[in-house]
């Protein structure tokens, strides 16, 4: 599995990006960006789908611990994490897991920091 994932049955979508926000900001990440894929796929498209924002995730601490590490993997920064509305109403969050997002960079110092990164977006999922 490449995400770690929460059913929200009981929350509006909106309700659900601020519980996701403080969450992550309780983790000591920021969001840097945020993009309304709803929005984008009818403006750009035309195409109506259930409302989907991504949430671009960064911990200033871990990234500049990776960036030192690899400085290509800004590629794969920020941390993504998705809030998205399901057809039967609920929400789903998910967090990209960075483990298994850069197992194709061969270093372990970095892994040890994707695997820090890993269990603190796990936590963030867990407690909404």
């Amino acid at each position: 599995m490449y995400t770690f994932n929460k059913l929200m049955t009981a929350s509006s979508f909106d309700a659900a990006i601020d519980r996701t926000r403080a969450a992550l900001a309780d983790q000591g990440f920021g969001v840097l960006t945020e993009i309304d894929v709803q929005k984008t796929m009818m403006t750009k498209l035309g195409e109506a789908m259930p409302r989907y924002t991504i949430l671009g995730a960064c911990n200033p601490k871990m990234a500049f611990e990776a960036l030192r590490l690899e400085p290509r993997v800004g590629a794969m920064l920020p941390c993504n994490v998705i809030v998205r509305e399901l057809e039967n109403g609920a929400v789903e969050v998910s967090a990209i897991d960075p483990v298994a997002s850069m197992s194709a960079i061969e270093n372990e110092a970095l892994k040890s920091v994707a695997g820090k990164v890993r269990d603190m977006l796990s936590d963030v999922i867990e407690k909404l």
